[in-house]
């Protein structure tokens, strides 16, 4: 695992601090779009948006966490406890920097990658507990309209009842 920095909101890895700093350099983003900085002349800087910083970042997280799941055996693949930490440090790497930077979570690119773990490396995962399906309709046509019905029925037992005229005690 790479060095890490510690700051105050988190670790941040050499490698992504330094991915970070050849993507931004001395680009300034605002909302979307990218802006000069102002104290470098138009000559001296490449711009780039927020889509494009976000899909590197993204790229270094699935690498992250790619290299975490070379770790994993393929009987391991399907085990939560095996692989819930490789998962959630991408799911938080991916929501983390897209708050930092200010690029909306979730979004089509973390999507991505998240769907993209799913089909590389638990494709073939099922419950281990049995899978429970709905009943057939007509058994759940009874479970439904029953206690519709015995509602009003009971409504009738207590009125007719309470009309007997004896005081209960």
């Amino acid at each position: 695992m790479a060095l890490c920095k510690e700051t105050d909101s988190g670790c941040l890895s050499r490698g992504l601090l330094l991915l970070l700093w050849v993507a931004l350099g001395s680009k300034v983003c605002h909302g979307g779009t990218a802006t000069q900085a102002p104290h470098l002349a138009a000559d001296e800087t490449a711009t780039y948006n927020l889509d494009e910083i976000y899909a590197h970042i993204a790229d270094y997280c699935w690498s992250n966490f790619s290299e975490m799941m070379k770790n994993v055996t393929g009987v391991q693949l399907c085990e939560w406890s095996v692989i819930s930490r490789p998962y959630s440090i991408l799911r938080y790497c991916l929501e983390n920097w897209a708050d930092k930077i200010k690029y909306g979570y979730p979004n089509a690119v973390a999507e991505k990658y998240i769907f993209q773990s799913h089909h590389t490396y638990f494709f073939n995962c099922t419950l281990e507990r049995p899978m429970y399906f709905d009943p057939p309709e007509d058994v759940l046509l009874a479970m439904i309209i029953t206690p519709i019905c015995l509602i009003p029925f009971l409504v009738a037992l207590v009125v007719w009842r309470s009309k007997d005229g004896k005081m209960q005690s």
